[in-house]
């Protein structure tokens, strides 16, 4: 990451004695970032500068259980609606009424909720490979989608996968992110293992999957409600984890969506093999809001 613009850190107590750290950058309108699995603040690090440098007061927390923020301990305290009220707590803490908020992956999830359960908070919504909540249900229901998302019934196992993720210098984790293209540099990846080797950061980020598997899809199901906040999907189409099928949510659940956007060439790493695109695309969306 370039130093042109200051990166400045703090923490942020969001309530139920969970602080989240985050860096920040820039002035402006709030966009927050929110990072997905097994990455942290860093797996924004190259939108954080172009994003300021477009007038936007830029925010990335690690979310509960990363990296530096509180890990609290038993799935339970992992459940997506909790890790949404921490971001509307976040939202509140930095002094905003409001914010645009981007989501990959499992920030994606949290992002989507947050749009449901909060939506005076979320003037903006961007998606970036993160299924909205029904379709992901749907999706689950085929074989297909079943293999690429093998792990999430590996990670509802309890102890195991604690005992088997950091053998091998974290290759079960690292194993997650060589879909990228171009490859994540032997620097990134000794930041990312630096992360997930904090005490309790391994059993906090194992914790999301065993909270969303251990919920019913009737009990999901009758939580989700129209998402009222214009959204952009931006979709990495070599995605190994979720089937390009994912990416179109029900106009009934999105009415205002602005379009979903597919990059053919990136994986699920879009934001990292097609950032300068991946920024264009928030730029155009984010700047009238501004």
């Amino acid at each position: 990451m370039s130093t042109q613009l200051a990166i400045r850190e703090g923490y942020a107590d969001v309530g139920d004695d969970v602080n989240l750290h985050y860096v920040e950058a820039g002035d402006g309108p709030l966009l927050v970032l929110l990072h997905g699995f097994p990455e942290f603040w860093f797996g924004w690090r190259l939108q954080i500068e172009p994003l300021a440098a477009a007038g936007f007061r830029v925010v990335a927390p690690d979310t509960r259980g990363y990296n530096l923020s509180s890990k609290p301990e038993g799935f339970k305290e992992y459940g997506v609606d909790l890790l949404a009220a921490d971001i509307r707590g976040l939202i509140e803490q930095l002094g905003a009424e409001s914010a645009l908020l981007v989501g990959h992956d499992w920030g994606g999830s949290i992002a989507w909720t947050v749009a449901m359960n909060h939506p005076e908070v979320v003037d903006r919504l961007a998606i970036l490979n993160a299924a909205h909540p029904r379709r992901l249900s749907q999706g689950l229901k085929h074989p297909s989608q079943l293999r690429k998302s093998w792990y999430f019934f590996f990670f509802a196992t309890p102890g195991l996968p604690e005992e088997v993720v950091h053998l091998r210098d974290w290759h079960f984790f690292r194993h997650f992110l060589e879909d990228a293209n171009p490859p994540y540099t032997p620097e990134e990846i000794e930041r990312y293992e630096e992360a997930w080797s904090q005490p309790g950061a391994a059993a906090g980020m194992i914790n999301y999957y065993r909270a969303s598997v251990r919920q019913s899809q009737k009990e999901a199901a009758a939580k989700l409600r129209p998402i009222s906040a214009p959204t952009l999907v931006i979709w990495g189409e070599r995605d190994s984890y979720l089937g390009s099928d994912l990416a179109e949510p029900e106009r009934d659940d999105v009415p205002n969506l602005d379009r979903v956007e597919r990059l053919p060439d990136a994986s699920h790493w879009v934001h990292h093999d097609a950032a300068e695109r991946v920024n264009q695309l928030l730029i155009d969306f984010f700047v009238p809001a501004a």
